[in-house]
């Protein structure tokens, strides 16, 4: 139940991100590492790549 829950919020908290733009706690406070942010928008590129290849090999699948 614990790990469903986590993951449950974990999504939530990715449309939350997507709707508001932010990322973090609140606004003004990321508590994010502090990385570079030519970095950071290199990642959530090829994170968003990855789960687009993902989404259309499930459109076959069962689990669609």
């Amino acid at each position: 139940m614990v790990f469903e829950t986590t993951r449950d919020a974990g999504h939530a908290d990715i449309v939350r991100e997507l709707i508001d733009g932010t990322v973090g706690l609140r606004d003004g406070d990321a508590n994010t590492p502090l990385v570079d942010p030519v970095w950071r928008e290199s990642h959530r590129d090829r994170v968003e790549r990855v789960a687009q290849e993902v989404d259309r090999g499930a459109e076959g699948s069962l689990l669609s």
